[in-house]
């Protein structure tokens, strides 16, 4: 029997699902199935395609080489089947379901906002849950479908997601509105030798992302405390001798001021990365379209008359 009359969908998404999870139990659970019809499905796949296709090693059922090179031509065969049943046209404004985004400390505070008044208006019967952002697990996430998109910086991402860049954006050094810092001429060498507070998210140590910039300067950062989030960087600056450096979008704040200086940091990009299967997805290409908009009103960094420097 010609082996295209031994296959259905139904064998195509288990093949998926398992090359993603990797896991008998999961793709049973995915799918609202036994595991022993999955173990089933398998026994048909492997007869069709003349290949073990999956290899137990411990918990784990990790894919052949056959297996893995046969992953995106079935997504593409499974996403244009999915557009074969959507609507011909996307309505926001009917449309009701659940989106899971994945977003850093710096994402809540400086997108998800505006980007929910924008949703009120135009997906009212959209709902939204927001995670913390959990970079060793992101793939994972979004092959399972727990994650429809996360809110990140390109380096936090794994290489095989597609993601769209948002926008540059710029670290910018601030103490409390108290400190002398703000009123005289501070160099980089004073910065450099004052204490510091940096925000580590993902791990917890006294090392921030700029030391190779301080390094090019001759300078060695004097960072003394480390937090998990951006949110209480101003309160501790207010209270304290310290400083920082802090996204520019994240301010204007009332607990402190900004130090000018002649040299700035590199800028950095803001993404928005989902997976492979939901590229084609109606409501995921809109709500990356939103939030390109919400992008696009900043301006570029250096702009005066965008919104980017809004202190």
């Amino acid at each position: 029997m010609n082996g295209l009359h031994r296959l259905d969908i139904k064998q195509l998404r288990v093949l998926n699902y398992l090359i993603e999870l990797q896991s008998l139990s999961q793709v049973a659970k995915k799918m609202g199935l036994t595991q022993q019809a999955i173990s089933e499905q398998l026994r048909k796949l492997r007869d069709t395609f003349e290949d073990h296709l999956f290899i137990r090693q411990g918990n784990k059922m990790v894919p052949t080489t056959k297996a893995l090179s046969l992953q995106i031509p079935i997504l593409e065969i499974l996403s244009k089947l999915e557009d074969m049943l959507a609507p011909e046209e996307f309505s926001p404004i009917k449309f009701e379901g659940i989106f899971t985004i994945s977003a850093t400390d710096y994402a809540i505070h400086a997108l998800l906002p505006r980007l929910m008044n924008k949703l009120r208006t135009e997906a009212p019967g959209l709902k939204i849950i927001v995670r913390d952002f959990e970079s060793d697990n992101v793939n994972e996430l979004l092959s399972s479908g727990e994650l429809d998109l996360v809110l990140s910086f390109p380096e936090f991402v794994p290489e095989s997601l597609p993601y769209k860049k948002l926008f540059d954006e710029q670290h910018i050094c601030i103490a409390s509105r108290c400190s002398k810092l703000l009123k005289k001429n501070t160099s980089l060498k004073d910065i450099s030798s004052s204490p510091q507070v940096i925000v580590s998210p993902s791990r917890a140590n006294l090392r921030g992302s700029l030391e190779q910039w301080f390094n090019s300067f001759g300078l060695k950062r004097n960072i003394i405390m480390s937090v998990p989030s951006f949110s209480s960087v101003p309160e501790i600056l207010y209270a304290t001798d310290m400083v920082a450096f802090y996204p520019s979008r994240l301010l204007p704040n009332d607990k402190v001021g900004i130090i000018e200086l002649v040299e700035l940091p590199p800028t950095f990009e803001v993404i928005v990365g989902w997976h492979p299967r939901t590229g084609k997805s109606k409501i995921h290409q809109w709500m990356i379209q939103q939030l390109e908009c919400l992008s696009s009103e900043y301006g570029p960094i250096g702009d005066d008359e965008g919104k980017l420097h809004r202190y």
